[in-house]
């Protein structure tokens, strides 16, 4: 089984594009919702939901976890491969080195939650992947929330969201990454204020990728989904449809399922 988690709704875009490459693969998903969202968490706290998410899941017989999510990757992925020695991990990190080698005006943009913009890991990637590109680092507050709350066409937003986009195209930027799993949900407003000047980059699918290397046997199981929460698991059952992933309801081995509270 392959465990996917996340602070709540984001990670489902991972879960789907897992789901699309595996489709015999037994998948459960974590929601902390407890705990949404992590953006403006500090660093200890959020490894400490990480550890005990993770130990949890490989518990539940997971023999392969995702950790679902830009903060956690960055604040806590390493500690959670020490905890979990052998057991392969697979972490969510912003697509900067893509970015960074098709962008064509050398000037990319990094969309993330504040907890990740000020992190040393993505300081780092940057460092090692767009070395010949500027990278524009921008803090999104409140765009997680605003998808976990399911206020994904809120006209208020959609200006918020320009104020964001529109010095970063106006400096010159080609390449948007969505440094969190969450913004994945946001993509048709975001397309509609980027339009032609820029692409937006998202790494769900490299992730997918990653877990077809790493799934071996796992990859052949009967295709079932489990949902666990840590607050009102019938809000992330009930979140499929209204994200546009109706077809993952088709897997549920029964309904969503309170966990790790």
């Amino acid at each position: 089984m392959i465990g996917i988690f996340d602070s709540g709704l984001g990670g489902l875009s991972v879960l789907a594009a897992i789901a699309s490459a595996l489709p015999q693969a037994d998948l459960l998903y974590f929601a902390d919702t407890a705990h949404v969202p992590y953006g403006d968490r500090d660093d200890a706290f959020i490894r400490q939901r990480v550890l005990a998410i993770g130990k949890h899941l490989a518990a539940q017989g997971c023999t392969l976890i995702v950790v679902a999510c830009n903060t956690a990757t960055a604040a806590a992925v390493a500690a959670l491969r020490e905890q979990l020695p052998g057991l392969p991990l697979v972490g969510v990190e912003p697509g900067v080195k893509p970015a960074a080698a098709a962008s064509r005006s050398g000037r990319i943009a990094v969309l993330a939650t504040a907890s990740t913009a000020r992190s040393q890991r993505l300081a780092q990637l940057i460092e090692a992947h767009a070395g010949g590109v500027q990278v524009a680092v921008e803090a999104c507050p409140g765009w997680a929330t605003r998808v976990e709350t399911l206020q994904l066409d809120d006209p208020d937003f959609a200006d918020e969201a320009r104020r964001h986009l529109a010095p970063l195209l106006a400096a010159g930027a080609d390449q948007i990454v969505l440094g969190c799993t969450h913004y994945a949900f946001l993509r048709p407003l975001l397309e509609a204020i980027v339009a032609q000047r820029a692409t937006l980059v998202d790494v769900a699918e490299a992730v997918a990728r990653q877990c077809v290397r790493l799934a071996g046997a796992t990859a052949l199981g009967q295709g079932r989904l489990t949902l666990l929460a840590t607050a009102h698991p019938e809000r992330l059952q009930a979140a499929l449809p209204a994200l546009g992933l109706s077809w993952l309801s088709d897997r549920l081995s029964g309904a969503a399922r309170l966990a790790l509270t």
